[in-house]
């Protein structure tokens, strides 16, 4: 069964074992994809202080990967696409953009005000025990995406 939900970003949709929010790439997606994010993460029981450091992580993660798409790639790609999976003691949360360029995660000059985002992604996966990566899709563009572990209990 297939369950689809209103939010600001559009449907959240039941996809593959996980979820999928699709929004214009413009700027006010980054915010409203973080919040549908969010709420999924709540509606998945994810809420509390044990929780905490994973969904800042994870939301911190979703604005930076969709921030990059609204910022870089948004003339070859008029929707993003995040999607969230959660199963095997992780949380995935993973960006599609149709632009065919490879971001790397590089050290930015001190006096440049952008350009640590990917860094940053790569991170917060570390710091929690996870992993991100950038893969090439099927038809020419990429996936960023970011796991990070459940809390033990």
């Amino acid at each position: 069964m297939e369950r689809t939900s209103a939010t600001a970003a559009g449907p959240v949709q039941r996809a593959d074992g996980g979820w999928r929010i699709v929004a214009e790439a413009r700027e006010a997606a980054v915010p409203r994809v973080r919040h549908a994010v969010r709420d999924l993460l709540a509606e998945q029981g994810l809420v509390g202080e044990r929780y905490a450091d994973l969904v800042d992580g994870l939301l911190l993660i979703v604005s930076e990967l969709v921030t990059n798409v609204v910022t870089h790639a948004a003339l070859l790609t008029p929707l993003v696409t995040c999607e969230v999976l959660i199963g095997d003691g992780r949380v995935r949360v993973a960006v599609e953009d149709g632009h065919p360029y490879r971001p790397k995660a590089v050290q930015s000059d001190e006096e440049q005000t952008g350009g640590r985002g990917l860094m940053m992604v790569k991170s917060i996966s570390l710091a929690a025990g996870g992993a991100c990566d950038v893969e090439q899709t099927g038809d020419g563009g990429k996936v960023i995406w970011a796991e990070l572990p459940l809390p033990g209990r």
